[in-house]
């Protein structure tokens, strides 16, 4: 193998080397695509670059992610996602296990209103953990079904993974929801089924909401408060992400509406305040930019790769592994699936995905199948050790009493549920790909 071979791997090296130091990850991209491409072919090789970082800024699809992140901050920064945890709580009544139910519930809705896990790892954590602990339930298994169903927002529409993944893989932002909105709600059902089993076999570790408590709030106030808490953001979302699937609207065009929407019922419930808007606008530019500016420093990176013939080097690793199509696809889960535990999933979108693409290209895979089985696959990163990041978000937020090893061991349980649903769309592919072919597609 010559010199100009071993860059593309060097250059791979210097990027996690970089990582692991404590540099950026946007710098680190860049100076490791920078030099790597400098050395191999001199300045000429960086002539495509404008036009490639032009591409990324006036990509019009990418416009909803801002319009989608104003939208999930507005209702977490206003309290609406509140007043819904609260309420659903107090709907499940006498069930065993019932605050958990509630707490999955409350992470499939704010994870289709908001789609950010920190946001609603933290809402959740605050409002219902010291809850939880107080009622009995064990520690571990409370603060796995809180991390787990923040995590939630990552692949129900309209996450910005999904997006992201539209953009990478080439794929409509529409085809992507709807190939996601079943994988969804069948990972969903199975925390659901997981934490409804468990009160039922162990009814210690997730007892019923004390019958003195639930006998404070009448049926006739418990009806007004799911009207008035619960059913506008819900409608929201259906008519957001309805009309993308539906054909009716762009992602770009349903974003601004759900931005104006959410502002809307910020107003209409008199929770929107100069102070609420200044917090939406800077968390919108916060997240918004650090996505847009790893997505920048990631067209150097794969340039360089892909000039040096790194895409070769892929594509013969791949060649080697035995199964053809089905095993390069499970090499890649298991990639994906290590890099979850030291990498955030932007970075491994924008790193590991260009890389192996002209493999499934060639293989002739469906795309759409293929973005669900990632977007699952990067969901786990959330829940793995060292660096998941719902576990580090609930640990800032967590009582004293709550060890970090509790909040590890009651994760594990889900990464398993979340293995369980990958295998299923991995075997059963028309769970993703049913939806968008019967709606065109």
């Amino acid at each position: 193998m010559s010199p100009n071979e071993l860059l593309p791997i060097v250059m791979v090296a210097g990027f996690f080397t970089m990582m692991m130091i404590g540099v950026p990850v946007a710098i680190s991209l860049a100076v490791s695509g920078f030099v790597a491409g400098f050395i191999g072919f001199g300045p000429m090789l960086f002539s495509l670059l404008p036009s490639r970082m032009y591409g990324v800024v006036s990509n019009y699809t990418l416009l909803a992610i801002p319009l989608f992140t104003f939208m999930g901050v507005m209702l977490e920064k206003s309290r609406i996602a509140v007043d819904m945890l609260d309420t659903i709580g107090k709907a499940m009544r006498g069930l065993n296990g019932g605050m958990g139910l509630a707490i999955v519930l409350v992470g499939v809705l704010l994870g289709a209103s908001t789609g950010i896990v920190g946001a609603t790892v933290v809402t959740i954590g605050l409002l219902t953990l010291p809850v939880l602990l107080r009622r009995g339930y064990k520690t571990s298994i409370a603060c796995g079904t809180i991390c787990a169903s923040g995590t939630l927002g990552q692949i129900i529409p309209p996450s910005l993974v999904l997006i992201l993944l539209a953009d990478i893989l080439g794929e409509s932002v529409g085809s992507i929801f709807a190939a996601a909105f079943i994988p969804s709600m069948a990972l969903a059902s199975i925390y659901a089924i997981f934490i409804l089993l468990l009160g039922w076999l162990r009814p210690d570790w997730m007892p019923a909401i004390p019958l003195e408590e639930r006998s404070q709030t009448s049926r006739l106030q418990l009806c007004k408060d799911i009207l008035g808490s619960v059913l506008p953001p819900l409608l929201l979302v259906v008519a957001v992400l309805g009309s993308i699937i539906a054909g009716i609207a762009a992602p770009t065009e349903a974003a601004s509406m759900g931005a104006l929407g959410s502002l809307v019922i910020a107003i209409v419930s008199r929770r929107l305040s100069w102070q609420v808007l200044k917090q939406t606008l800077h968390g919108t530019l916060s997240i918004s930019a650090m996505i847009f500016l790893i997505l920048l420093c990631s067209q150097p990176f794969s340039l360089a790769f892909r000039g040096l013939g790194g895409e070769a080097l892929v594509h013969d690793l791949f060649m080697m592994l035995p199964g053809g199509e089905l095993g390069a696809i499970l090499f890649l889960m298991a990639v994906l699936f290590v890099l979850g535990f030291f990498l955030e999933w932007i970075e491994i979108s924008y790193i590991a995905l260009p890389m192996f693409l002209p493999v499934f290209l060639g293989y002739g895979t469906d795309m759409v199948w293929l973005a669900i089985l990632v977007a699952l696959n990067l969901q786990m990163s959330f829940l793995t050790p060292p660096f998941g990041w719902s576990l580090f978000f609930l640990k800032g937020v967590a009582p004293p009493e709550v060890k970090t090893s509790d909040i590890y061991l009651g994760a594990l349980p889900f990464v398993v549920l979340q293995m369980l649903a990958v295998a299923l769309v991995f075997f059963f592919p028309a769970l993703a790909t049913w939806l968008p072919q019967a709606i065109g597609w």
